[in-house]
């Protein structure tokens, strides 16, 4: 009976208890980094400062830079402010928040930071004052549209002027990016036709593309950096597998013990947009969630790879967006594809590049999931080769390389496939 009462409190804020319950995590992962570094609050504090007035290209791992502690304290401010918003416009927590959520959570600790995020979102909240609208209309490509938070930091080091003009200059870059980045991003929607998950990504590599060709034609320029922590922390490794277990077990007790709504959200091809709260429940897609992360953690573990900050946060944004269109069923093929990449090609799967392809080939899920699993490996190969040139086109200005070159992935394969399909069907009825 009081099983029951529980769960009739639950209901309708089982998606904010584990927003709560990780805001609480990542301030105890903050206190076991500092403990195992030996570091003081004083110097976290410092450690955040840093983040702050550091230039965030890719790969910019926080772990490396600063530490652990300061690291998953960053997080958590990052995840607090996010947080603060959606409950501020009202709005539902559905698997769209579930994946916003978590890819701010990952990317805050290799790029965006509660500061250079800040001008983005100003910008589409304006954005939406001049269509007359709340905020909440646009809120998660908003969210999404701080991938491009590092252009922000970086104007402050590349403008050659005094830097209170060169932060102005900065913080109107943000506010220009937040305010265009919601019509453009329901226009590439269309171009990779939902296959793509991470659509802001890919509109967000377009737009950073053409600042950037601006910025070069004044003899701006920007270059990606390498800061990467190259370790497998134990107690990072279990505490991510513990955190999935537990993800499971509050979502298995959610449905009272049920799995089969997990099956059925294998069922669905998983293309944008599939919300798999909406449709199946928070339980099941809480346990979905927890089989996804488990899955990429074990892949890293098997490749050999590091748990560095960008590969934690991606694992973290594989396990948000498995609310919002990925599967175990359709993820595999890509992540197989992945993988097989690396045995034809000069790039080892332990190179850090392909293993954050290898965890956010996630994004390619639906195509692996409406075409079969030989396209999906297909589409993971492609994507494997793809996304290891794009970050210079921008000078990793994007933090969504992976999302930008899934895009391309899909533009390429859909209409191929399609008509394939449309052949092989009149084929099949004659």
């Amino acid at each position: 009976m009081a099983g029951k009462t529980i769960r009739e409190r639950l209901e309708g804020r089982e998606l904010k208890m584990v927003c709560v319950f990780s805001m609480a995590l990542l301030f105890f992962a903050g206190v076991v980094g500092m403990a195992k570094e030996g570091r003081s609050l004083r110097e976290a504090a410092e450690g955040l400062w840093v983040i702050v007035i550091s230039r965030d290209t890719l790969i910019t791992d926080y772990f490396e830079l600063v530490g652990y502690g300061a690291a998953f304290v960053n997080a958590l401010l990052v995840m607090f402010l996010e947080y603060w918003l959606l409950c501020r416009e009202k709005m539902n927590f559905t698997g769209l928040t579930m994946a916003a959520f978590f890819i701010n959570i990952g990317y805050a600790l290799w790029g965006k930071n509660p500061v250079n995020i800040l001008p983005i979102l100003l910008g589409s909240y304006l954005y939406a004052k001049l269509h007359k609208a709340r905020l909440g209309r646009y809120i998660y490509t908003a969210l999404f549209g701080t991938c491009l938070s590092p252009l922000v930091t970086e104007m402050v080091f590349m403008l050659p002027f005094h830097w209170g003009v060169n932060l102005l200059i900065a913080v109107g870059m943000g506010i220009l990016i937040g305010f265009v980045l919601p019509s453009l991003s329901m226009h590439t929607a269309s171009m990779h036709m939902g296959y793509n998950l991470f659509n802001v990504g890919f509109s967000g590599g377009i737009l950073a593309f053409v600042l950037v060709c601006i910025l070069k034609a004044f003899g701006i320029e920007s270059e990606s950096v390498m800061i990467w922590k190259a370790a497998s922390p134990l107690w990072i490794v279990i505490g991510l597998y513990a955190f999935f277990l537990l993800i499971f077990l509050y979502g298995l007790y959610l449905e009272r013990g049920d799995v089969k709504n997990v099956l059925k959200i294998w069922q669905h091809p998983g293309r944008a947009v599939t919300d798999f709260v909406l449709m199946e429940g928070a339980g099941s897609t809480l346990m979905n969630m927890a089989l996804m992360g488990i899955v990429c953690t074990a892949y890293i573990c098997l490749v050999g790879g590091d748990f560095s900050g960008p590969v934690v946060g991606a694992i973290l944004s594989a396990f948000g967006f498995a609310a919002f269109g990925a599967h175990v069923r359709n993820y595999v093929p890509v992540l197989v594809g992945v993988f097989l990449s690396t045995l034809l090609t000069r790039f080892e799967p332990t190179t850090p590049g392909m293993q954050l392809a290898g965890i956010f080939a996630v994004g390619l899920s639906p195509l692996a999931g409406q075409f079969g699993p030989i396209p999906g490996m297909l589409a993971g190969m492609l994507h494997a080769a793809i996304v290891m040139c794009t970050a210079q086109m921008y000078g990793g200005l994007n933090l969504y390389n992976n999302g930008f070159s899934a895009g391309w992935v899909a533009i390429i394969m859909v209409p191929a496939l399609e008509s394939f399909m449309r052949d092989a069907r009149s084929r099949k009825k004659k």
